[in-house]
């Protein structure tokens, strides 16, 4: 299997651009997920009124705008691999922008489709996929998980910060005022950063001086057309899909399941919040802990975490203290594969065609993510008694991705 095929030449990689790359695209990611992602959820009540539609259609809307982009993954990973990130993150986050004031301004429920499938599209774009594959191409490999940590770490308090935010604005301005504001923020921060900070560093190669630029793409095509041909990558695809599945189900569905056990609402928002503060957790324990054990292993122990917690919850759910104990045992794993998944990418494959494999695996795992909910909520919760089927369903994905990553 091939290996990484080009080593940074610039003795400014890592350094000091290499600083500013990882907080521009720290920022970046932030304001991305606040506002082209987390604002829906707080918006989504009054644009269903405004609209005079169901929550469910409004909700449908998001569900398009993550396809669309699990869909537009493949292309941008080409378009990484060969061009580089500046024209393609500066570009996204141009038309990201607009979209956002088109958004405002949506008075039926197919504009609201076609912006939101447009912003699913762009956030491919500009998002976690495309930051990660710059920071791949630019970092050597002794100091790339400390940068990709970095930026996962900020972008891990997007919901924290946008949230409230966009609350706060939406009462003040209405949901378009709202809107307005959120993408004249998105405009002024991200396009500049990634206009003027993003760039490829200067490579040479191990096997020749020079290679054509030809070559290089025929290298790149080897190299993705043997991933494909890996058992170890479906191996992986499979095990993310069942971990993706398992994730945003529970997400989704969390809140409910602990208000059906007798939490107040409040209670059980509060004990769902945790679940972005204990994601920064599982990428620094994986961090730390993977200057001693193979990241397989250590994501391997964590999904395991993962399904006992799951299992537990019937038991102990009941009570407050059960039920934080439960999702912190759940929530370590939340967003460790946001880490895990450039390391064993990069390990396997090297970085010649890393953001080309990344694009096709991210494509099945998004899809996952944005369908596992829907498909629980109509064929566990509504054909069954209580949540205990559902919850066994993620154990069992949990347990499965466990057995993947070995």
């Amino acid at each position: 299997m091939p290996t990484t095929l080009t080593v940074p030449a610039d003795a400014a990689v890592g350094g000091h651009h290499g600083r500013r790359i990882v907080a521009a695209l720290a920022v970046t990611s932030t304001i991305g997920y606040g506002t082209l992602y987390y604002a829906y959820a707080v918006l989504l009540t009054p644009m269903a009124a405004t609209l005079g539609t169901s929550t469910t259609a409004v909700t449908g809307a998001l569900t398009a705008s993550v396809l669309a982009g699990a869909l537009a993954a493949i292309p941008v990973g080409r378009w990484l691999d060969h061009h580089g990130g500046r024209a393609l993150m500066t570009t996204g986050s141009i038309t990201a922008t607009a979209l956002l004031v088109a958004w405002s301004q949506v008075h039926t429920i197919e504009q609201l489709y076609a912006v939101m499938i447009g912003i699913g599209i762009t956030g491919a774009m500009v998002l976690y996929e495309p930051a990660f594959a710059v920071i791949v191409a630019w970092f050597t490999p002794d100091r790339r998980p400390t940068a990709l940590l970095a930026v996962t770490i900020v972008a891990g308090f997007a919901s924290t910060l946008f949230m409230p935010l966009t609350g706060l604005l939406a009462a003040h301005l209405g949901w378009r005022g709202a809107l307005l504001v959120l993408a004249a923020v998105h405009g002024a921060v991200t396009v500049p950063l990634h206009a003027l900070t993003i760039r490829r560093p200067r490579l040479a190669t191990t096997t020749a001086p020079a290679r054509t630029e030809r070559s290089e793409h025929a290298q790149r095509r080897a190299v993705a057309q043997a991933a494909m041909r890996d058992t170890r990558f479906w191996i992986l695809a499979a095990t993310l899909i069942a971990h993706g599945a398992a994730t945003s189900t529970m997400t989704v569905h969390l809140i409910g399941y602990l208000t059906s056990r007798g939490h107040p609402a409040t209670v059980a928002a509060t004990l769902t919040g945790l679940l972005g503060v204990l994601s920064v957790t599982g990428r620094l324990v994986l961090t730390a802990v993977r200057r001693h054990l193979r990241v397989t292993t250590i994501v391997a122990a964590v999904f395991t975490t993962q399904a006992a917690a799951v299992l537990a919850m019937p038991l102990l759910a009941g009570t407050r203290t059960g039920a934080v104990i439960t999702v912190i045992g759940f929530g370590l794993g939340f967003g460790i594969t946001s880490l895990a998944t450039p390391a064993l990418l990069t390990d396997r494959y090297g970085t010649t065609a890393y953001a080309t494999i990344s694009g096709r695996l991210s494509a099945p795992v998004t899809i996952a993510k944005a369908t596992a909910p829907l498909a629980a909520a109509a064929t566990l919760l509504h054909t069954t008694a209580g949540y205990t089927p559902m919850l066994t369903a993620i154990a069992a994905c949990c347990a499965l991705a466990a057995i993947g990553m070995r």
